[in-house]
């Protein structure tokens, strides 16, 4: 039962804050660790994986995925939803972000706060984001190891597993101007 509650009470949030238009200024802050990924696991690269990349999904084409394959460099997780306007809006720049950026920075689409994983595919499908790694996060697992309250946000990681957190929309320039930041 308090699980039930504590997702409708991210759902509310969520509604709520998808039609504002304000960026919220970025913080850094850490995300406490999932408790279903390994505390020493070290991906193919070598680097040990920070506590905020310790974690693991499913993708939306139905893979295992596990976050500390991103370790040693920087990511750029991009919270939405199939029914968010800001969210629509951002699939363009998100996708023009992450070709831009290429294999120095991975992008990860987090699909959250929906139960219908059809709308999910059309979204991907619709906002030119079939590019790029899109996590299903039906369930608010991803949202809550990540403090995620909101979409649209994003959440940078740096290879050190310091965070940024900000909240959309936002547009191309403004995407490569937190990454080019958060990637020095």
């Amino acid at each position: 039962m308090k699980r039930h509650i504590a997702t409708l009470a991210v759902i509310a949030l969520s509604a709520a804050a998808c039609g504002g238009g304000e960026t919220a200024a970025p913080t850094t802050s850490a995300a406490a660790p999932a408790s279903t990924a390994p505390s020493s696991t070290t991906p193919a690269n070598g680097a040990k994986a920070p506590a905020v990349l310790k974690f693991t999904g499913t993708t939306l084409d139905g893979k295992p995925y596990d976050g500390a394959a991103l370790a040693g460099k920087p990511v750029v997780f991009w919270f939405w939803a199939p029914w968010c306007p800001k969210c629509q809006g951002e699939g363009p720049a998100v996708a023009k972000g992450a070709a831009k950026y290429g294999s120095k920075v991975a992008f990860v689409g987090v699909a959250g706060l929906d139960k219908n994983k059809e709308q999910m595919d059309r979204f991907v499908r619709r906002t030119g984001t079939t590019g790029l790694v899109h996590l299903d996060d039906r369930d608010g697992a991803l949202y809550r190891h990540f403090k995620v309250t909101s979409q649209s946000s994003y959440v940078f990681v740096s290879p050190s597993g310091a965070t940024r957190k900000a909240t959309g929309p936002l547009d191309e320039s403004e995407l490569s101007r937190l990454v080019d930041a958060h990637t020095k």
